[in-house]
């Protein structure tokens, strides 16, 4: 298990996605992943493809990796969506959104 920043945010592939609706399949396969750095996918003794839990105070989630180069060793980054939305906190801190960025989250293996 690794503690982790979970950021979140759109990408290319889920705008493409949402133009056939949320309940399609090329939607749905956008946002059911998170990018983690190679390394932390070694560290993890995972490949891409393979299932993750990731859990935070909120909830937990299992989705499939994706190994992203670009990302810090410490960060998991998910496409705003129904998945990534399990893991947040209902809190807005007064601005009627909660936050997407910066949450601690736990990463593991699926079991």
């Amino acid at each position: 298990m690794q503690v982790c920043t979970l950021i979140s945010g759109r990408t290319l592939e889920q705008a493409k996605g949402m133009h056939g609706g949320k309940n399609n399949d090329g939607y749905k396969k956008a946002v059911e992943k998170a990018f983690l750095s190679p390394l932390l996918l070694e560290k993890l003794g995972l490949s891409e493809g393979e299932e993750i839990l990731l859990t935070t105070p909120y909830g937990s989630v299992r989705v499939k990796t994706c190994a992203d180069m670009g990302l810090p060793e410490d960060v998991v980054f998910m496409p705003m969506g129904p998945m990534v939305n399990l893991l947040v906190g209902p809190e807005t801190e007064g601005t009627g959104m909660p936050s997407f960025k910066g949450l601690k989250v736990e990463v593991d293996k699926a079991r």
